[in-house]
This record gives structure tokens, sequence and C-alpha cells, in this order.
């Protein structure tokens, strides 16, 4: 009711979601909020400071300065530890070599650092900002409360879509206008966004998911895989649940963010699959590593080298291998791919002119690649990953899936009602969309009451975090 009684007053309205998406943000992370501030106003100082000088040197030194501040702040909250881990190992080891006992008796003690909520959401932002103001893309705004709205604006601040300024920012001067289709649009995707994260993700996952990667050596091979099918399903309707919620919530504020998950398992080639999945993420790499790399200007072994340390640098979630080689696994399969295309004509880019029966080879090789890298991520340790694997290759008993279907009988269902509606075509998605959106706004109210009532069915006794909220 207030945002919609200052939509024609604009510096009031910017003052007011600013505010309320500072105390959101202080919800999930304390005074870390500071933190946010500090990021948002070096960023816009440094853009400011940027567009005063003509020299190239000095404008490279200013996007030094702040990739040094954003990437600096951001090594330190998620890997500081893993490095001081690292380089105690190493003087322990350098002791024994050289004989040293005060190198030896150097031990590892991790700090207690904690992990601001969407660090790595909020940072890319600012670096795009920064980077585009460099190459001319836009201009730097002149306002610093504009800068911290987008920054902070609070749908996506803690677990994306990574939205890009040029994109966002000219929709902050515009009054905002809810047509009676972006309101319905708006709605299914809240209403997609609660049936996928508090139904079909937190269910199997404290039902299921959990207690194979827990334990895997208490399960069979085909529990096994069938907890690596699950987590799969899992972590994609949890972020793009997510993300459903996002957009539809901007939606309903009058701003549009573009879509992050285009049903990235019905990809047929990895490439295919990193353009659907966590697109916004994709994309950046894209623009602001890949690129900034050489791209594939620089001849094709150096193209392929740039994908790998694309992906191993853009998908290093986390200080452990399991990370490290998940963004290998991915690197290598992307660079594969390209020389694949480079070198056999026969095999498109994107797999969408490919024929029915190679398609769906496609989409079987690339669904079980990724589940592989699923494996990784989702592991707590290397010794957890050789257990699954060694279950599901040596220990695998496919006479317990009737056993699992009896004993599991509410996560199986859900499992098949996600996977179907995952791979339904687009037609059926938006035919969906349409009777959300043409419905009268009583049974649109009676559609949400419905699935709040689902929801609370289903939730559980705790509180269940988005996944990608501990990056």
């Amino acid at each position: 009711i207030i945002y919609m009684s200052l939509r024609k007053h604009l510096l009031t309205r910017i003052i007011y979601v600013t505010l309320f998406s500072i105390y959101f943000y202080y919800k999930s992370s304390g005074l870390f909020f500071f933190l946010l501030l500090f990021v948002a106003t070096s960023d816009f100082c440094i853009a400011q400071c940027m567009a005063k000088t003509a020299s190239r040197w000095k404008r490279k030194a200013w996007v030094v300065l702040s990739l040094c501040i954003d990437l600096g702040l951001l090594g330190y909250f998620k890997y500081f530890n893993f490095l001081r881990e690292i380089m105690a190992a190493v003087a322990h080891e350098l002791g024994y070599q050289l004989g040293n006992t005060s190198l030896q008796n150097i031990t590892y003690q991790p700090l207690d650092i904690f992990l601001p909520v969407g660090i790595s959401f909020f940072t890319f932002q600012t670096i795009s900002y920064v980077i585009d103001v460099y190459r001319g893309r836009i201009g730097p705004l002149r306002r610093w409360i504009d800068y911290v709205f987008y920054v902070s604006f609070f749908p996506q601040l803690v677990a994306g879509p990574i939205v890009r300024a040029r994109d966002f920012i000219p929709q902050i001067y515009k009054t905002p206008v809810v047509t009676r289709a972006e309101f319905g649009e708006g709605l299914f995707l809240v209403l997609c966004g609660l049936f996928k994260k508090t139904v079909i993700s937190d269910y199997i996952s404290l039902n299921f998911v959990d207690r194979i990667f827990d334990a895997p050596l208490l399960y069979t091979g085909v529990e096994n895989l069938l907890g690596v099918y699950g987590y799969a399903l899992q972590i994609y309707c949890d972020f793009s649940g997510y993300s459903d919620m996002a957009i539809g919530i901007a939606l309903l504020l009058g701003f549009r963010f573009n879509v992050n998950f285009d049903s990235p398992y019905q990809s047929a080639t990895i490439t295919e699959f990193w353009r659907r999945w966590h697109i916004s993420l994709s994309s950046w790499l894209k623009d602001y590593l890949y690129i900034s790399l050489g791209g594939n200007r620089k001849g094709k072994i150096r193209t392929y080298i740039n994908l790998l340390i694309t992906m191993l640098l853009g998908l290093w979630h986390g200080a452990s291998v399991s990370f490290i080689l998940w963004g290998v696994l991915h690197g290598v399969a992307l660079a594969v791919h390209k020389f694949v295309m480079n070198h056999f004509s026969s095999f498109k880019p994107l797999g969408s002119e490919m024929k029915p029966w190679r398609r769906v080879i496609g989409v079987l090789v690339t669904f079980h690649l990724v589940c592989f890298g699923w494996i990784l991520f989702r592991a707590d340790s290397m010794q957890t990953v050789g257990e699954m694997l060694t279950q599901i290759f040596t220990n695998f008993h496919p006479e317990v899936f009737t056993q699992f279907v009896m004993g599991y009988k509410g996560v199986f269902v859900l499992m098949v009602v996600g996977y179907i509606l995952h791979f339904l075509p687009k037609s059926a998605e938006n035919s969906l969309q349409a009777v959300v959106t043409r419905s009268p706004l009583l049974v649109q109210a009676v559609m949400l009451a419905i699935a709040i009532f689902v929801v609370v069915q289903f939730k559980s006794a705790g509180v269940q975090p988005f996944i990608y909220f501990q990056f």
C-alpha cells in the first residue's frame, strides 16, 4: 500500500524501497548490511572517478581498484580459512623436509568467519556496473541512493538472479505500472516457486536425499543413484524456485528480470545446459570473465584454456577440493564439446536441430554428466564421493527399486511429478500461466490460499534455507 502510494514520487519511493531492502538484508546477515553499503559506496565513487578521466590507463587503474576491493572481500569471507589450511599444510611438510621443528608444530585453527548471505550475488552485480561504465555501455549514476537501490533490491539480493545495471537501472526511473497480465504472471511465478521449494525440494531433501549423502554405504547402489537423481531435482527446484519468486515479486513491483532457468535438464549438450541453467551467472561469466580472458579470439587452444579457467573460477562455490573438481569437470566438458563442434560439422551448437533419436541420447548423456557433477557439488568430502560411486558401480542391486517405491512413496511420487513437470513442453507452461492470468481476482486469491495450505501441509519442523544462501 505504501509502495503504490509513492508510485509517482520517484525519490521517496527509491528511499523507501532501499530502506526496506537494507532491513531485509539485516534480518539475514545482521550488521553485515554495512558491508553491502561499503561495497556499493566504493564502486559508486570509483565509477564517478572513472567518468572524470579520459586516460585509458587511469580508467583501468580504477577498475583494478574496484576488483581488488570486491574480490578481496569475497575472497576473505569465502576462502581465507581454506588458504590458511593449505599454507599450514605446506609449512608442516616443509618443516619435515628441512628438519625445522617450529614449522612442524604449526597447527591449523580455522577462524570463525561468518559468510554474509548472498555476498557473491551483490559482488558480481557491482563488478558488472563498474566494468560496464569502463566499457562505455552505461554512464555512471549521479545519485548514491539510486545505486544502493540497484545493489540492495530485496527480491534478488540474497540468491539472485544476477541483474545487470544496464538492464535494471533504466527501470528505476519509470513509474511502476503492473498490468493485469503482469500481475497474473507474477502470481504464477510466485506459486510455482513456492511449490518447487517447499513441496518438492524440501520434502525429498529431508526424507531421502540427505540420508543418502550422509551415509551412502548404508544404502545400495540403486538407492544412491536415486539419491543423486533426487538431488538433481532438489537443487533445481530449490534454486529455480527462489528465482521464480524473486522474478515474480519484482514483477508485482513493476520491475522485469530476465529468465534465470529454462528447463535445463532438457539440454542435449553441456553447452546448451549452461545456456539454460542459472542463465544470469552463465551470461555474466561469459561477458565479464571469458571475453575478458580473450574468449575465442586468440586461437582454438587458448579458447579451450579460457573455457576451463572461466568454469574453474566461476563455479568455485566454496573452499573445497570437490568444488574445484566440479568446475574442472564442466570446464573440460565445455572444451570437449567445442572441440567436437569444430571438427565434426554434423553436430549442432545447441542440439536444437538434432534428429530426435540423437537429441534423446544427447539429453540422457548430458543429464548424467550433470548428475555426476552434482555428486561433487553436494558431497561433504571426496570420501563420500568415492563411497557413492563405489555403491553405484559395484553394489547396485536393482531389485531394491520396488522396496524404495514402497518405503518412500511420497518421495517417489514427488520425484516423478517433478521430472514430468520439468520435461513438459514450454507450451504447457504457457497455457497454465494463461489460466492463472485470465482468472478473476477472487479465483486467484483462492489459488494462493490453496498453495499456502499445501505448503503448510508439507513444511518441515525447522526452516530449510535456500541452498544458494551459502554462496
